[in-house]
């Protein structure tokens, strides 16, 4: 049986949200607790790193390039 491919999915002004990975592993090496599906930070500005807390909306986040 072969698995299904991981789905990346671009929120606008917002996270990547995740599914289908079955785990995570930080910089550090570290193996982190996944959900499926899951929101990645992608603002930088997350307290819970790398996913997301909601801080884009509060520190005014967009996709737009400068």
């Amino acid at each position: 049986m072969s698995e299904a491919e991981p789905v990346i999915t671009i929120k606008k002004d917002g996270p990547y949200l995740v599914s289908g990975i079955q785990y995570l592993t930080n910089s550090k090496g570290e193996h982190l607790v996944t959900k499926d599906p899951m929101s990645l930070c992608r603002c930088g500005h997350s307290q819970t790193k790398p996913f997301c807390d909601g801080s884009h909306r509060t520190t005014g986040f967009t996709d737009e390039e400068n």
